[in-house]
């Protein structure tokens, strides 16, 4: 399959205008999800900015038929944000989400129950950066007023933002967290005309910004080092995760999923840039081969080999939630129900992954 043949489902406009309240914390006025078409092997996958290195297993996944293989007929949905992509499953427009697997955690403080089911990234895979023309401070504690573009509130964009300017003395009272979607081409924009002084965003649209030399880095967690470094663990980002109840009405169609996604995680593995290339739809280059390049071989490192979650995977990312919300340290959050290894090692089995 060619990547001309690649068709997403832009949804970024109509998600904007859903109300927020499921993203505020009232959970419990979420929507029950159907699931009924997943019987037949059809799927809706929700994702907040497709075309991102962090969903680059996903992309790959569809591109080279691997959903088909498995016998699934597979629609992705692409939204301006994962908070979004979220909310959609919650109101019933798709099953599953391919996102931060923090939202896990979050949802279940909230008292709803997802489980990741294969994870992606072992580490964020974000950036926050400065414009190096609108914002020529070296310290972020005494700013007022700071506009920090992420792709959408309540997404990892968000959080990430929050962690490191917490981190460094900046009170978070002071700063506006702008939506600048997910698109590449939304965010870069916003950032050249001053709409936001910083963002928090993935690749490719940060390394393409860093090689015009437009901002300057403040936090970088595209590397396992950066990453492990800002957590003191191993993060596990992006993932595919889904409610507890499609997961148990539907085990073979869960089965099926992360079978896709672990091959695809296989791929990347060994993928040339010739390959890469052929999978890619051009739309996600953002006009710069060269940087996109750039930045795969820099994440490259950070997708999971396997689609495990790593044994401190968990405790690490309700570490990162506690410390914006210190109330949530006491928390009785049940670590084993935010995930699942059990289709993961399957697949790994089946393709000695």
């Amino acid at each position: 399959m060619t990547p001309s043949s690649f068709s997403r489902r832009r949804l970024g406009a109509m998600a904007l205008s859903l109300p927020l309240a499921g993203l505020a914390g009232a959970g419990a006025h979420a929507l029950v999800p159907s699931f009924s078409a997943a019987s037949q092997g059809r799927v809706r996958v929700a994702v907040g900015g497709a075309g991102l290195l962090y969903y680059l297993p996903l992309t790959v996944a569809w591109q080279l038929g691997f959903f088909r293989a498995e016998g699934l007929d597979v629609t992705i949905q692409d939204y301006a944000g994962g908070a979004l992509a979220l909310q959609a499953v919650e109101q019933g427009a798709a099953d599953v989400c391919c996102g931060g697997y923090d939202h896990t955690l979050r949802r279940q403080l909230q008292g709803l129950d997802y489980c990741a089911l294969v994870l992606q990234g072992r580490a964020p895979q974000l950036a926050f950066a400065a414009s190096a023309r609108s914002w020529p401070m070296r310290s972020v504690q005494s700013f007022k007023g700071l506009r920090v573009g992420v792709t959408a509130p309540g997404s990892s964009t968000h959080m990430l933002a929050q962690l490191a300017l917490s981190q460094n003395g900046a009170s978070l009272e002071g700063i506006s967290f702008v939506g600048v979607g997910a698109s590449g081409r939304g965010a870069m924009s916003a950032l050249r005309q001053g709409r936001i002084h910083a963002l928090c965003h993935a690749d490719p649209v940060v390394s393409v910004l860093e090689q015009h030399g437009e901002v300057r880095l403040l936090c970088d967690t595209r590397t396992l080092k950066g990453s492990q470094e800002l957590f003191g663990g191993t993060m596990p980002s992006s993932s595919l995760y889904a409610p507890r109840a499609f997961v148990q009405q539907h085990a073979t169609v869960s089965q099926a999923l992360v079978h896709a996604m672990v091959h695809a995680l296989k791929w990347l593995q060994t993928a040339s840039a010739t390959d890469l290339m052929r999978v890619v739809p051009q739309d996600d280059l953002l006009g710069d081969r060269g940087a996109y390049m750039a930045a795969f071989h820099k994440v490259r490192d950070t997708f999971s080999p396997d689609g495990m979650m790593p044994d401190d995977g968990p405790a690490t990312a309700l570490r990162a939630l506690a410390r914006l919300r210190p109330e949530w340290a006491a928390s009785k959050v049940d670590l084993g129900r935010t995930y699942t290894n059990e289709y993961a090692r399957r697949a790994k089995a089946k393709f000695n992954a």
